[in-house]
């Protein structure tokens, strides 16, 4: 019995072993999992559906941006514009600046609505300016535009120490002189005092001598709006009161506005006018902006100081140090250098102006207050028409209306003519003796002794029927100093025998076009227009191309392509043209040198077109 309990013992003991021995393995070795394949007797699994075909949708291209490819497609002309320019084919490079400017105008987003395209018209517009394409004059000349380095540019840069005697005598003076401005004297204001007083003195007095011209107009528009009127040396230290100044950073007139603030301050701006050029018109926003920024700050200093660099510098200088005194800023060097400058060239220019005898001024004579009539019209017409109107000169017409930038005023909008006082009712009797639609190419003759009827047609490319009709002359010599009404149209059928040049050119309908205006504009018949573009009836499909091959007259030159005057539509350059290659225009019939050219009558480029705004007037 002992034994089998021994015995039962050890196999409990071995098969404990065992057991120990299993599970010490199973920890050790883990196996892979397998896969187990389905036995015979196990269904099979039905395998999953395919998804559904569905058929490739088409991948959308995203639409192109209609404003990048109209400031793409300007820029393609203006950089051709520039090359013709460059290579001396000025012709070829009028056209192109045209055409660049009427590709942003006639794009499918109006300008004044995106930014974009705003900024794009500015820096083109600008661009034209400095090449100063105005006109044509000999040949095909550019003409300068009669601009003026802005002052406050080349005082900005002297550096003048103060002189211990015209600061005490400044400060002397002080006590007596009258100013609604606060008035101080300082190392920094007697430095500019010297320097107006040597180097920069021409300047000054040239200044002094323009002011008359505009001091009575300015001060009114000061007083209308509440501002004080010493606010005038503003104007002074900017431009010297020169309504064509333009600064190095393309500000632009008397109160030198960015083309970027214009719109923000009600000053029109498009590729006829430019109102920051206006004198009235560029004091009133002026006055009122430098009112708003008095509001803003409480100071006039600081207000001055924004006018200069922006609301937004002069901000964040007084936050910076927590001071509101200009002069604390200036200490602290954390204004522009310019703006720095800025208010002690004014308050030099203010003191020496209200004492001209302690400076040698008292011998300046300002020239006589500008004065004119106003006539508002609708329509566009030549300068030089109404120069003959009134019995003036170019000259004067363009200085009583700087803003004007192609010698020609807007068509379909009101526009506020100035002419030479006392000359309104000659200006409105002799326009009227002029079709509306011929007042940017007829033309008003003066006859000098020995003049003859062909000889006068000769010279202004038309004939001597035309003439005659024109002014229901009889036969015999022409009255001395009488004028005529030269209808400047193209050549007349039966007035000697009329071909077409073999090179065509090619024209871009615009809106209003009609068979007829086109026809008139490059002095052809009707019918050949319609012959060679295969057109019947008179309208027009605007964008369209048109064929046009310009008159030429035997025995004489090509029919009304003087190169006295911009032409007055663009035309298409034909594709392929090689570099350099002169492009066809369409003929005029003016042979008048003008020192402003003509700009492209359309409906469209006479809605106001008016630049983005920016916060400041004048930033360098």
């Amino acid at each position: 019995m002992q034994r089998f309990f021994l015995i039962c013992i050890g196999l409990a003991a071995l098969l404990l072993a065992s057991c120990e021995s299993t599970k010490e393995a199973k920890k050790t070795v883990t196996p892979a999992p397998q896969a187990v394949a389905p036995s015979i007797e196990q269904q099979p699994v039905a395998a999953p559906a395919p998804p559904p075909q569905v058929a490739p949708q088409p991948v959308q291209q995203a639409k192109p941006d209609p404003v990048l490819a109209t400031i793409a497609e300007a820029e393609r002309a203006f950089r051709t514009g520039q090359t013709d320019y460059k290579a001396g084919h000025l012709d070829a490079a009028k056209q192109d600046f045209n055409s660049a400017v009427d590709i942003l105008l006639q794009g499918p987003v109006a300008v004044k609505s995106d930014e974009r395209l705003q900024q794009e018209f500015n820096k083109i517009t600008e661009e034209i300016h400095k090449l100063e394409m105005v006109a044509f004059r000999q040949g095909d000349g550019f003409t300068e535009q009669q601009s003026e380095p802005a002052p406050i540019d080349e005082a900005n840069m002297a550096t003048f120490a103060a002189d211990p005697n015209t600061k005490a005598t400044a400060e002397a003076e002080l006590r007596t002189t009258q100013s609604d401005l606060p008035l101080v004297m300082n190392d920094y204001v007697a430095g500019y005092i010297n320097y107006f007083s040597t180097r920069g003195r021409r300047s000054f007095e040239n200044a002094l001598i323009r002011s008359g011209r505009y001091r009575d107009m300015i001060q009114r528009v000061l007083r209308e709006e509440g501002v004080p009127q010493d606010l005038i040396y503003v104007a002074q230290a900017e431009s010297g009161f020169h309504p064509l100044a333009v600064s190095r950073a393309r500000a632009r007139g008397m109160w030198q506005f960015m083309a970027s603030a214009a719109a923000g301050h009600d000053l029109e701006h498009d590729w006829w006018r430019d109102d920051r050029q206006d004198p009235e018109k560029s004091t009133r926003a002026g006055a009122r902006y430098l009112k708003e920024l008095y509001n803003q700050f409480g100071d006039w200093y600081l207000a001055i100081a924004a006018y200069n660099s922006g609301a937004g510098n002069v901000q964040a200088a007084v936050k910076r140090t927590g001071y509101a005194d200009f002069w604390e800023l200036y200490r602290r060097d954390v204004l522009p250098v310019e703006t720095k400058n800025y208010i002690p060239i004014i308050l030099a220019m203010t003191i020496m102006s209200k004492n001209p005898a302690q400076y040698g001024l008292e011998q300046i004579r300002p020239d006589a207050a500008q004065t004119y009539d106003v006539v508002t019209i609708d329509y566009p017409v030549d300068l030089r028409l109404v120069a003959e109107c009134v019995d003036s000169s170019v000259e004067q017409l363009e200085d009583l209306n700087p803003s004007l930038l192609r010698g020609t005023t807007p068509r379909g909008q009101k526009f506020e003519l100035r002419i030479p006082e006392g000359t309104k009712d000659r200006y409105e009797t002799g326009i009227a003796a002029i079709p509306v639609d011929k007042r940017v190419m007829w033309r008003y003759h003066r006859v000098e002794p020995g003049e003859t009827l062909a000889g006068i047609a000769k010279k202004y490319h038309t004939t001597e029927r035309a003439i005659s009709q024109a002014n229901s002359l009889e036969a015999g010599p022409l009255a001395r100093d009488s004028k005529l009404v030269i209808p400047v149209s193209g050549p007349v059928p039966g007035e000697g025998k009329v071909s077409f040049s073999k090179r065509a050119t090619r024209y871009k309908v615009h809106t209003g076009d009609t068979v007829m205006t086109v026809a008139e504009d490059f002095g052809v018949p009707a019918e050949k227009v319609r012959s060679w573009n295969r057109l019947k009836g008179n309208q027009l499909t605007h964008g369209s191309v048109l064929v046009i091959y310009k008159p030429v007259v035997a025995g004489g030159p090509t029919t009304g392509t003087s190169t006295h005057h911009k032409k007055k539509r663009s035309t298409v350059t034909k594709s392929g043209t090689k570099p350099g290659t002169k492009t066809v225009t369409k003929p005029v019939t003016k042979n008048v040198t003008r020192k402003k050219s003509t700009a492209k009558p359309r409906a469209q480029q006479a809605q106001a077109r008016r630049p983005g705004t920016a916060p400041s007037a004048s930033s360098r």
